[in-house]
């Protein structure tokens, strides 16, 4: 496929942010007016990609981008063909109409401002997902899809439950996309390839991979993580509870179909292995008749078409993993098609709650005469949810019986998964788009009557779109489904699926799909019963499996906190003493690196000799020392020695500085100890000071074990010649030594400064202390109630 210029699709990722920039203030000063305005934005860019459709249908694709760190081979860099085509028009277009809806449904909001950038930066985000072709830029935007969809479903922070259903989506899915980084780690190691144009034309590379299974698993958690594939699907209903723009957008249309489209991005390198074909059936299957069970059981209108998105997302997962002709196409059409009927009925949902004040399909009734153009949006969108002609969710489902429908056992399980899944969404289709606005009127809280042009010209627009797509199938075909299907399936692929349906099995299973939801439909007050009594008998809830994970967690981490970080100085140096022990000593044990010992010196001088006993002296003096400050004097006695050898050994820059610190160091830990009321002597009991004892000999023997195997290694005078040769060139310096710590390693010398600071300032706090003010000054601040305040008030009692 040959590359296109990039032109103005830069512009077009950058509106939503720019959009969401200015939000807040046309909100405030133009009401709500602002919403034609800010929605203009995402309308230009929707323009601009829909422009390159005849480009795309051909064959071409669009890259572009920079280097953002070429030596690492990372770029901020995009890719257009015909899967991120698709789906830049469904959130540019979709989302158009999503922020003119959320204009009359917040009309009057106090903070519809805020609501307008949240949405905004995440059509961005999503954008970027859809588009991108470096690992980076992938990764970047689809952990800012979970922080943006927090922000979303949070919107409402005063109610327990959206924080609540916020913090449950943001873990699930930002804990799945840091698996998803894992897993484009591996596929970077075993590829080599950082951006996804180039990894699309490996081949085999990864399939035959020793390391392809963990890469298939790491990318899989990230995936079905973020499109709520079973056991994580119970995010997207409690997400429910954020206000029905963002459902409408983010659960239906664009955040959750992120990781179908990366399992479709990444089908031609992955896709076609035993691993792939088993999981992706297996799981999206599973999450298919969940989803579908679920949606039945429930009364409010957005939780039914909430569990029908889980399980529209299964039967997306499933046919992405199938490996017949027509799998692919039908994944693509039902994707389309999804977008449009779910997001519609979704904005339907919310113009009956918001005209009726109710979204309990039990308390609705006889709305068409009141609601006439809403009625008209949601019976096309269940028509095309439920798979009748002549809308495009027909076309979809004809297309899914010709890719599943086979003799072997297998294709006959999984059509029967289809069948039953699709004949539960036939059921909730029209209990959506139907039941409430037929029979006689029902009293509800609000008189109900038809909402302003804002609110149903979204619905209204998205139906219409998908009775024109089916009745100019080919033109769609042509531009959108046909370029989309060979993008996912790494070869040239044409559809042409229209009205008149497959003769066959898939007319077949068609048929008797309707049957089949006529049926459930006519006893669905029987069959939400008995599925309340199943789920309820079984007593198996992922939702609360997440809240007692969570809560277990807490308390994990409250009894390692309370083991580990207790308030004692001496355990935190003891555990750090300890550890660097072991690393020291263990390490060259395991590996066999252990030095040879050196032998004694046969020319050692006098002088030399000397000092080395004098070093040994101290320490011997330091260790009997009687009290604390007789054994900072002795402390001393080793550095000056130490000193003394450096000078005989032709350091004098090094042997001066070693002065200097001993020096200061010992008249400064003096004042300090004088101006402390600390007890004179250690009253350490004896196994406190073995322990200590072993600690301290222990990192001694490491830190010499390690020079001495240091000092064995063949000399590199690499850095000596380096430093020698431009020390005067590049840093204008006679004395090397100086331009090494002021110029080489000024970052490393300004750091050591910072610490010398931060270590005086710590000092300069302990000697303002007083004991006269310490407990005063403790009690000032009152501890919370529980355990912690009893453990503080314990503590303090023994200080006195």
């Amino acid at each position: 496929m040959p590359d296109l210029p990039s032109g103005l699709t830069w512009l077009a990722l950058l509106l939503p942010f720019v959009a969401a920039l200015v939000a807040p203030v046309l909100t405030a000063r133009l009401g709500a007016a602002a919403a034609w305005c800010l929605a203009l934005f995402p309308a230009l860019a929707f323009l601009h990609f829909l422009s390159i459709l005849p480009e795309i249908a051909s064959g071409g694709r669009i890259t572009g981008g920079f280097a953002w760190v070429p030596s690492l081979n990372l770029s901020f860099s995009w890719l257009l063909d015909g899967l991120s085509l698709t789906f830049a028009l469904l959130i540019t277009g979709i989302g158009t109409l999503i922020v003119l809806y959320a204009g009359g449904y917040m009309k009057g909001h106090p903070q519809q401002g805020r609501f307008f950038s949240y949405i905004l930066l995440f059509m961005g985000a999503m954008l970027g997902v859809v588009v991108s072709d470096s690992f980076l830029m992938l990764f970047v935007y689809w952990e800012l899809t979970s922080i943006t969809s927090f922000l979303l479903i949070g919107f409402d922070h005063t109610r327990e439950a959206s924080r609540r259903a916020a913090l449950q989506a943001l873990v699930v899915t930002g804990g799945g996309g840091l698996v998803l980084l894992a897993g484009l780690i591996f596929i970077w190691n075993i590829t080599g390839i950082s951006q996804l144009s180039l990894l699309l034309s490996t081949g085999d590379i990864l399939r035959e991979s020793p390391f392809y299974l963990a890469a298939l698993l790491l990318v899989l958690g990230g995936a079905f993580t973020k499109s709520a594939q079973f056991p994580f699907h119970f995010w997207l209903p409690n997400a429910m509870e954020a206000p029905t723009p963002v459902s409408a957008y983010l659960h239906s249309a664009t955040m959750v179909k992120a990781g179908v489209y990366l399992l479709m991005r990444l089908n031609p390198v992955m896709g076609g292995t035993p691993a792939w074909e088993i999981l992706l059936p297996f799981f999206g299957g599973i999450t298919l008749l969940v989803g579908g069970v679920l949606a039945v059981r429930q009364t409010d209108l957005k939780l039914m078409l909430a569990y029908t998105t889980v399980a529209s997302l299964g039967l997306l997962v499933m046919l992405t993993g199938f490996d017949t002709p027509y799998a692919v196409e039908a994944a693509v059409l039902y994707l389309v098609a999804h977008s449009l009927f779910k997001g519609g009925l979704f904005m339907v949902a919310g113009i009956i709650d918001h005209e009726t004040g109710t979204r309990d399909i039990r308390l609705l009734g006889g709305l068409r005469r009141l609601m006439p153009i809403t009625f008209a949006a949601a019976l096309l969108g269940g028509i095309s949810m439920a798979g009748l002609p002549p809308l495009f969710g027909f076309l979809a489902k004809e297309e899914i019986y010709a890719a599943l429908a086979g003799a072997n056992p297998r294709a006959i399980l999984f059509t029967a998964v289809a069948v039953i899944g699709n004949a539960l969404m036939f059921v909730i289709a029209f209990a959506v788009g139907l039941k409430p606005f037929i029979g006689a009127e029902t009293k509800t809280p609000k008189h109900a009557h038809e909402g302003p042009v804002l609110l149903w010209l979204g619905p209204l627009t998205l139906a219409l779109l998908a009775l024109v797509g089916a009745l100019f199938s080919g033109m769609v075909h042509r531009f959108i489904s046909s370029p989309m299907a060979s993008a996912v399936d790494g070869a040239s692929q044409t559809v042409s699926v229209g009205l008149i349906p497959h003769i066959g099995m898939p007319l077949a299973l068609s048929l008797l799909t309707v049957v089949l939801g006529i049926l459930l439909y006519r006893g669905l007050d029987r069959l939400r019963a008995g599925v309340d009594r199943l789920v309820t008998g079984l007593g198996l809830s992922p939702d609360r499996g997440f809240d007692h994970l969570v809560s277990g967690l807490v308390r994990l981490s409250v009894r390692v906190t309370g083991v580990i970080h207790n308030g004692r100085l001496e355990v935190y140096i003891t555990t750090t003493f300890i550890l660097l022990a072991l690393v020291l000593l263990v390490t060259p044990v395991v590996y066999g690196e252990l030095p040879a010992m050196p032998a004694w010196p046969a020319n050692l001088s006098l002088v030399e000799a000397a000092f080395l006993t004098i070093a040994v002296i101290g320490v011997a003096a330091v260790l009997s020392a009687r009290d604390r400050l007789t054994a900072i004097v002795c402390l001393g006695i080793q550095g000056f020695a130490l000193a003394v050898l450096f000078l005989l050994y032709g350091a004098p820059d090094l042997s001066f500085t070693q002065f200097m610190v001993e020096t200061l160091s010992v008249v400064i830990l003096a004042l300090v100890m004088t101006r402390l009321r600390l007890s004179p002597t250690d009253h350490r009991p004896l196994i406190a000071r073995l322990l200590d004892g072993a600690a301290a000999v222990a990192c001694g023997v490491g830190f010499a074990l390690l020079l001495i195997r240091a000092t064995e290694a063949p000399f590199d005078a690499t850095l000596t010649e380096f430093f020698a040769a431009y020390s005067k060139a590049i840093a204008h310096g006679a004395n090397v030594v100086n331009v090494i710590i002021v110029d080489f390693r000024g970052v490393d010398t300004l750091g050591e400064i910072s610490v010398v600071m931060i270590t005086g300032l710590a000092i300069l706090a302990l000697i303002r202390i007083r004991v006269g003010t310490a407990a005063p000054t403790a009690s000032v601040v009152s501890p919370p109630s529980g355990s912690f305040g009893e453990v503080k008030g314990k503590k303090k009692g023994r200080g006195k």
